[in-house]
């Protein structure tokens, strides 16, 4: 049978006090427990480790050699413990976030910078996919979902919303004039997905309700690739405010519709396991896009 660390400290505080009553008032703990933790430690150890007489006790020999042991071993743990405390006030460590590459692209890359300078400590990896990934087969700390959850094993931490706009470049509209009502949109090149359906069905209002489905001209799997191609004056194109709010800025992109547009937010959301423990360094990042976002 192994001895506890609890026995291990006794030792320890009635060689450092000098007697098993003053170990106990230093721990806080009775004179019989402390007296009953030596001597199950002794009993596990099959030796003797401190003889006791009316005066004093005194290490035998087996107990002096102990003693340097168990000193080695607490001071381990303390430091163990120190340089926890140490991490959780200045996080250390890799940390692996997956998104998908537009939202990689447009709101995490330009943080980073701001981020490595208030944790230095920190090593990011940051992957990108256009579909949800396997957290656990990926080895991700932290993945950053846009839209509705369906996955009930993880854990959701909210970090916003952006609203749906649809847009085109003002070459694209100069040469194949401005739509002025929903309906005229089926005339025009749009720009869609290949999946999910549901990024296909533009907050239009009309005679079909608060939702247009579109039939695209030209599909992709990744939203960047759709306002390259929005941009380069392809089509029209319905995309998150946060990939295109650079581009409305300087006029790259203007809105369609503005009138005919339902106010639309796309969750942002970070998931982890719900049995994963979060350390600083994934507490301190979520924080950090949080206040961003907000």
């Amino acid at each position: 049978m192994k001895t506890t660390i609890e026995e291990l400290v006794a030792f320890r505080a009635v060689v450092d006090t000098g007697s098993i009553t003053a170990a106990a008032d230093q721990l806080g703990q009775t004179v019989s427990g402390i007296s009953r933790a030596l001597s199950r430690l002794e009993q596990k150890l099959g030796t003797t480790l401190m003889r006791r007489t009316t005066r004093r006790l005194e290490l035998t020999e087996e107990g002096a050699a102990f003693l340097q042991r168990t000193r080695a071993i607490l001071d381990a743990i303390d430091d163990a413990e120190e340089h926890m405390a140490a991490r959780r006030q200045q996080p250390a460590g890799r940390l692996r976030v997956n998104a998908a590459s537009p939202f990689m692209l447009h709101a995490i890359v330009p943080l980073v910078p701001e981020f490595r300078r208030l944790y230095p400590q920190i090593s990011l990896e940051l992957d990108t996919d256009d579909l949800p990934i396997d957290l656990l087969e990926r080895r991700t700390d932290v993945a950053i979902r846009i839209g509705p959850l369906r996955d009930s094993t993880l854990h959701a931490r909210p970090l916003g919303t952006h609203r749906l706009r649809v847009l085109a470049s003002p070459a694209y509209l100069e040469a194949h004039g401005k739509p002025r009502k929903v309906d005229e949109l089926a005339g025009h090149a749009l720009l869609g997905f290949t999946q999910p359906e549901s990024l296909n069905r533009w907050p239009l209002r009309g005679v079909h309700g608060d939702e247009w489905t579109i039939t695209p001209t030209v599909v992709a799997s990744s939203g960047e690739t759709l306002r390259q191609l929005a941009l380069a004056g392809v089509g029209i194109v319905c995309l998150s405010d946060f990939m295109t709010a650079a581009d409305r800025a300087s006029g790259a992109l203007v809105q369609v519709l503005p009138k005919d547009t339902v106010d639309v937010r796309q969750p942002v959301n970070a998931v982890y396991y719900r049995n994963t423990q979060l350390s600083a360094r994934i507490t301190s990042f979520l924080d950090f896009l949080s206040q961003r976002m907000a």
